[in-house]
């Protein structure tokens, strides 16, 4: 845990991108943020595993001067899950078609039982050289399914691009189990895209109704933060409002 003192000001908006893409999805959310005033910062995910990334950015959360409002889209929501409950700084979460998962839940598990989701039938499986020598798995998502999937309300064009600068994910990001949720704790909000394909809106929204997250439904694809970023940004600001007139976690 950090011992750093939180210094006084607004809470800082972390933004935690998912699977099969970067920081650089956030930019539409960061440009309104900011327009309004309000520090955030979008890491870049490592990919790599539950475990591994939380870690990852818990490490990134503790060294943020005063409080942190954790955002995580998809596999992010995840991330934050866990990263948050190391964090001590960490005074609200968001998931925006994300997975707030509970402990011992693994991702591969919970998108298996989606009515909604097809991802699965668009994953390429890729290799990458692990630490101890050999091969480990990671997806990507076939890129003439990557529209369809991810972002059936971007045009075709702008779809095709992030199909091509996307990052793959590990394997472990599916079969880790996840930790304690920081849910439990801290105060949640929800954006749940009704188009969402990737995760599975009926996944999304479950999981965000079993941590009491309150919840905005938004007609939308899996990327809601690439083609509705004002409608991301209000929850966020909802958010930082919300706590910021809080008691201290």
């Amino acid at each position: 845990m950090s011992e750093t003192a939180p210094a006084a000001g607004p809470p800082t908006v972390v933004l935690v991108h998912g699977a099969f893409a970067d920081a650089s999805s956030w930019n539409g959310v960061i440009k309104r943020l900011q327009a309004q005033g309000v520090p955030v910062t979008a890491p870049a995910n490592p990919l790599r595993g539950v475990s591994a990334d939380s870690a990852y950015t818990a490490g990134l959360l503790e060294q943020i001067p005063g409080p942190v409002v954790a955002v995580g889209h998809s596999y992010g929501g995840a991330v934050i899950t866990n990263a948050a409950t190391k964090a001590n700084n960490v005074v609200g979460l968001i998931y925006v078609a994300a997975f707030a998962t509970e402990e011992g839940e693994r991702l591969g598990e919970a998108t298996a039982a989606s009515k909604d989701a097809i991802l699965s039938s668009g994953l390429v499986q890729l290799h990458y050289p692990a630490a101890n020598g050999e091969l480990a798995v990671e997806f990507a998502v076939d890129p003439a399914r990557f529209h369809e999937i991810f972002a059936a309300d971007l045009p075709a064009e702008e779809a095709a691009v992030l199909a091509a600068i996307q990052r793959p994910i590990a394997e472990l990001a599916f079969s880790d189990p996840s930790g304690p949720p920081a849910w439990k704790s801290l105060p949640s909000w929800a954006v749940v895209g009704t188009g969402d394909k990737a995760a599975g809106a009926d996944v999304t929204r479950s999981m965000a109704q079993r941590a009491g997250a309150t919840i905005t439904e938004v007609d939308s694809s899996h990327l809601i933060m690439v083609s509705q970023p004002q409608a991301v940004a209000d929850v966020i600001l909802e958010a930082v409002t919300s706590v910021g007139s809080a008691p201290e976690h």
